[in-house]
């Protein structure tokens, strides 16, 4: 089969060959060039070792594809206005990127006007599946809803009752609280205080103050990128997370920050949506083919992209065509074998259905700080169904 498989393949690239060569696949990748996330974690990376890969394969329907890359200062308007360049000056009729939840909220409406399917690998606000869902927007990140369930089976054995929150002023971090708090009362707890940052805090000062003269029994916090690592280093000059005795994370310390964190967040359990270390042959050769070009492994952000791709392909060659309407029907309700295992991009909502962790920070062998794996959550039993609000 698989052999037939690559015979295909090469007889329809020998056919391009023979008329000349196919116009390549355009697939876009949106950045932010400054401010906080201006690194953008690797996405760049990712991007170019999956078209790499996915082009050694053959690429999809004969044709190769190609990254089209566009920047933005990270603000919704720079991330409408760098979309629609990808799209209509590059020629890309699908992207993804880094994009925030108030960036996709915002993108959402202008897609199908730009007859472009969105593939998000980053945001994570339910509502972007929920009363906001798009039909030309799918996601395969990890959403708010599949992070509480998982810190909901992972606190089944708690006996922390009274929480505080710690969050990021986005959508998402609002977003998370709601929901946090909600799983809380469900259990029969209370939550305290419920603190925002907004992005690029540098003095967390006033936040640990208030957090260290309240401490709870637990403490979630939702606070990303440049801030987690602020964050982490400035509560570890007081104690604050010693006043705690679980501490949740939700992007607050995680496999790209944690060098950066040092033993600030030793003990803290994080919700994750994928390490290096995931059992599986397909994400074991996805490691050693990064660590072989990039020297170090990839992070949850990288492999997000990569399944993004992987995804990408499996419903062009499902269609058959690289026409928007016939890869976003083949998309929706596509199963697929990737580096997460198998996963489903639901068709109800076009959320993607896939794997969660929960990981603590520990020592490592090498006396550094690591996660190590205390649970692994099958998407089918994890993801929340889907929102009967998403109209699509």
């Amino acid at each position: 089969m698989i052999r037939q498989l690559f015979k295909g393949v090469a007889l329809a690239l020998a056919l391009a060959g023979a008329t000349g060569a196919a116009e390549p696949i355009k697939v876009g990748l949106v950045l932010i060039d400054s401010g906080p996330f201006a690194s953008n974690y690797g996405m760049g990376d990712a991007a170019r070792l999956a078209v790499d890969m996915l082009n050694a394969q053959g690429g999809a329907v004969g044709r190769k594809f190609e990254l089209a890359v566009q920047t933005h200062p990270g603000t919704p308007a720079g991330a409408i206005a760098a979309a629609t360049r990808v799209v209509q000056q590059d020629g890309a009729s699908f992207f993804t990127g880094m994009f925030f939840s108030s960036m996709s909220l915002a993108l959402g409406p202008r897609l199908q006007g730009l007859n472009a399917l969105m593939i998000d690998s980053n945001s994570q606000s339910d509502e972007l599946i929920g009363k906001s869902c798009r039909a030309n927007y799918f996601r395969t990140a990890a959403n708010d809803g599949a992070v509480i369930n998982s810190f909901r089976s992972f606190l089944a054995k708690s006996d922390a009752k009274t929480w505080n929150i710690m969050a990021i002023d986005f959508a998402g971090g609002h977003d998370f609280a709601r929901k946090f708090s909600a799983m809380v009362k469900e259990r029969g707890g209370s939550v305290g205080l419920t603190l925002f940052n907004p992005l690029g805090t540098a003095d967390f000062g006033s936040y640990i103050s208030q957090l260290g003269g309240k401490p709870a029994d637990g403490l979630a916090v939702m606070v990303v990128g440049n801030d987690a690592i602020t964050f982490a280093k400035q509560q570890q000059q007081f104690g604050l997370l010693a006043k705690y005795r679980t501490v949740l994370s939700n992007t607050f310390t995680n496999d790209i920050v944690l060098g950066a964190q040092g033993d600030s967040t030793l003990g803290v359990v994080a919700g994750i949506s994928y390490l290096a270390s995931l059992p599986g042959e397909r994400n074991a050769a996805f490691v050693k083919a990064f660590e072989s070009r990039y020297k170090r492994r990839p992070n949850f952000i990288e492999a997000d992209v990569f399944v993004t791709f992987e995804l990408l392909q499996a419903a062009i060659t499902k269609a058959g065509s690289t026409e928007v309407p016939a890869v976003r029907s083949a998309l929706a309700g596509l199963k697929s074998d990737t580096i997460f295992g198998n996963v489903e991009m639901r068709a109800a909502d076009h959320q993607l259905v896939r794997q969660m962790l929960m990981a603590q920070v520990v020592k490592g062998e090498d006396g550094k700080p690591a996660f190590a794996i205390r649970s692994v959550y099958p998407g089918p039993a994890n993801t929340p169904a889907p929102d009967g609000d998403c109209k699509l």
